[in-house]
């Protein structure tokens, strides 16, 4: 059954081989979800048909036999083939993945229920009162309503009102009351949609009925993001939205209440549970587009309704058919990120840089501007001195370190992740006084002592290279509390990473090796 779902891959693969072949490579992940599929023929010869060819439908295939017979959804593979025929697979369960992209290699995962920490759990919680208004919020809506109406030539269809059972119910397995402003909404309607269709109240966001607000908030990660997936986050970073403090920095919170959705995978939420300087109904925008954090809207609805009134009074808006687009004012807000080299003036709200291609040695010291830079990324660039990261509330470094001097880094508050590339020997033990760091890719750094690493215990994420693992457990152990780990070696072969996946710790004796030979082959 096994070899039936095997040979058609390989025959395709033969089968779209160029002249002159000697081997093909082809390493594959494939499952319910699709198939993803990175390989090539040797000989290089720089053409685009030096790469495998997908075949999608067979792999799914084989991944459904290999589902049935040992339990792996999805599966990751990899199948060796030559001209003569003769073919190798090599499976696994999905722990261990292909990593595509610069410096390739395999990433295995040792915890798959770890958790990225979200800083914003433990922020300092707000203490102000709510703003919204629920008898001024009604008001302003159907006065919104009203406006509405006469622009389009007829009311809006909305449906029924919510009961007080049913909000109450849903407030129950929301595990929270709605802000009032909001509940009181819901008792004029429960929602804008209408057999399908919906009315985009809220500026182009479809406001969403009380079920689905409860399946939304249900299926929705309550305040913590997967570490691992097919993408590794082992260097994430929340930033804060603007006003400063007013949200939690957290990829999801449960007291993020979606109730309207823009139908693209970004979302409206009422913020239940704000930051120091923010107010319980405050808004928000999450979803999609907001892996770097919420965007704060409004303090509240009522707020929010009133703004919309004050763009219909200004005829700031375009009537599209039955819809009416706010024309909001054009915004220059300041940079929260930059990409390229440094300014001249740094702005304070700055909270990312990525520095690209610089020529000579990058100073760092004009970023102390920037008293909240939570990413520092150095791209084929170099720094000589990393002082001024010192005093940064800097979480994700990616750095090219003339010398290796991590001295500054000692006791850094701050430094979650780190990204090391070295031009001399660098001694690792300043790192071991950084209390919050949680993912480490040494692997283009020169380490002075490997074993150093084994001393830090808080460590989740290491990456390193073949060789460079090879010297850490010869010599020792790996650090204890690794929940992922990569080896980054593009020329590693599956059985590779399952020797050295073993060597940390997972079992890999039921990873399945079949081998054969086609009858008939291409030359």
């Amino acid at each position: 059954m096994l070899e039936q779902a095997v040979r058609p891959i390989v025959e395709a693969i033969v089968a779209k081989a160029p002249s002159g072949w000697t081997r093909a490579v082809l390493h594959g992940r494939a499952g319910r979800g699709g198939t993803s599929v990175t390989g090539e023929y040797a000989p290089r010869s720089g053409n685009w048909n030096d790469r495998v060819p997908n075949p999608y439908m067979e792999l799914m295939a084989l991944a459904k036999t290999l589902r049935a017979e040992h339990g792996w959804e999805p599966v990751s593979l990899e199948i060796v083939c030559r001209p003569s025929g003769e073919y190798r697979l090599v499976a696994f369960n999905d722990a261990i993945s292909r990593v595509t992209g610069t410096g390739g290699g395999f990433q295995v995962v040792l915890d798959p229920d770890h958790r990225l920490p979200q800083p914003g759990l433990h922020q300092e919680p707000g203490t102000a009162a709510p703003a919204g208004d629920p008898e001024l919020a009604v008001a302003r809506f159907r006065a919104y309503l009203e406006r509405r109406a006469a622009i389009l030539g007829h009311p809006d269809e909305l449906p029924p009102p919510a009961t007080v059972a049913a909000i109450e119910e849903a407030e129950r397995r929301l595990g929270r009351p709605l802000p009032a402003d909001l509940r009181a909404l819901y008792l004029i309607a429960d929602g804008d949609g209408i057999e399908y269709e919906n009315r985009y109240l809220f500026q182009g966001n479809a406001w969403l009925p009380l079920k689905s607000i409860v399946a939304e908030h249900t299926d929705w990660s309550a305040g913590e993001r997967p570490w691992f997936g097919w993408d590794l986050e082992w260097d994430a970073v929340v930033f804060d939205a603007t006003p400063a403090g007013t949200v939690r920095r957290c990829g999801g919170h449960p007291g993020w209440l979606r109730f309207a959705t823009s139908e693209d995978g970004n979302y409206l939420a009422v913020d239940t549970a704000p930051a120091r300087n923010g107010r319980p109904g405050q808004l928000i925008r999450t979803g999609r587009d907001y892996d770097d954090g919420p965007a704060y809207v409004a303090d509240s609805i009522t707020s929010l309704l009133g703004h919309y009134l004050d763009l219909l009074d200004q005829g700031a808006y375009e009537k599209n058919g039955d819809h009416i687009h706010l024309r909001e004012p054009a915004r220059d807000p300041a940079p929260q990120q930059i990409i390229g080299a440094i300014p001249d003036e740094v702005p304070p709200t700055l909270q990312a840089i990525h520095i690209n291609d610089a020529t000579g040695l990058v100073d760092l010291a004009p970023l102390t501007a920037a008293p909240s830079l939570r990413r520092l990324h150095l791209n084929r660039s170099t720094t000589a001195d990393l002082t001024p990261v010192r005093e940064l509330p800097v979480e994700s470094l990616r750095i090219t370190l003339d010398g290796g001097d991590l001295t500054p880094l000692r006791g850094h508050a701050h430094l979650a992740s780190l990204d090391l590339t070295t031009t001399a020997p660098a001694d690792l033990t300043p790192l071991h006084t950084v209390p919050h760091l949680r993912g480490l890719d040494l692997s283009g750094a020169d380490i002075a002592d490997p074993a150093v690493l084994a001393g830090l215990t808080g460590l989740r994420y290491l990456s390193l290279t073949g060789r460079q693992w090879t010297a850490l457990l010869n010599e020792g152990q790996a650090p204890p509390a690794l929940a992922a780990a990569r080896l980054a070696d593009a020329e590693a072969s599956l059985d590779d990473a399952l020797a050295w996946a073993a060597r940390l710790g997972l079992d890999t004796e039921n990873a399945l090796r079949v081998t054969g030979t086609l009858k008939t082959a291409g030359g």
